[in-house]
């Protein structure tokens, strides 16, 4: 395991947000489940995960508007509820997805050493309900909004590699924080930032919500949750 000395060379930790911070797996297939009813308590996850993941290959943009749309297309194609009421109701209960148990302390420990980064893709709005959720804990956050392209692509990484710049901060100075091995561990280690793999799904077959890589990428460090980071690069909570 690291010690704090290990991170002694970083001045900013870049953040994936959704499914790193904030627990969406938890919070679609309790959506799913609510809304669908007995039918979907009989489906198992991976049903549910992939469905959802297909729907939002289908509907890729604005988070806070498309979800309407991701779920119709799950209900229809797992026969559940698709009415316009029911796809309002997953609609909402995106932007209200929570975070996991330990983040919230945890950034506020990182916050001490660190200067923090959201990256992420979801847009402007559903952005500032997860901070909100997460006590505001970011200095500058970078959202698809304003790069206009989605992780992994590496016009992500750039643009906010522009903007850190502007702060002056190097690209040595970043480490970058994710539990998306296809949205960022992959991507961000090819484009030669140091990573940090926080495996929520360690323990846990499949890749649950999140788009499956053929190969996983090796990280420069890697911890099942955001407290085992924080304890690492700051040292235990009083």
């Amino acid at each position: 395991m690291s010690t704090q000395a290990s991170f002694s060379n970083f001045k900013v930790l870049t953040f994936d947000v959704v499914g790193t911070l904030i627990d969406f797996e938890t919070g679609v297939l309790e959506a799913v489940r609510k809304i669908g009813g007995k039918k979907a308590t009989e489906l198992s996850d991976e049903q549910i995960f992939e469905s959802y993941k297909r729907g939002r290959d289908k509907h890729y943009e604005r988070s806070s508007e498309v979800m309407f749309h991701v779920y119709r297309y799950l209900a229809k194609e797992l026969g559940l509820p698709a009415d316009d009421a029911s796809c309002d109701v997953f609609q909402l209960a995106v932007l209200r997805w929570g975070p996991f148990s330990d983040s919230v302390e945890a950034l506020k420990r990182l916050r001490t050493k660190f200067r923090l980064v959201a990256m992420t893709n979801a847009d402007r709005v559903a952005l500032s309900c997860y901070a909100h959720a997460l006590g505001n804990p970011f200095d500058d956050t970078v959202c698809a909004d304003d790069t206009g392209v989605a992780k992994p692509n590496p016009e992500f990484f750039a643009y906010n590699k522009g903007r850190q710049s502007a702060f002056g901060y190097k690209q040595s100075d970043i480490l970058h924080v994710a539990q998306s091995q296809y949205h960022d561990i992959g991507i961000a280690r090819k484009l030669g930032y140091k990573v940090c793999w926080i495996e929520r799904r360690q323990g846990i077959a499949g890749f649950g919500g999140t788009p499956a890589v053929e190969t996983l990428t090796k990280p420069d460090f890697h911890y099942p949750t955001l407290k085992a980071l924080a304890d690492a690069a700051i040292g235990p909570a009083a």
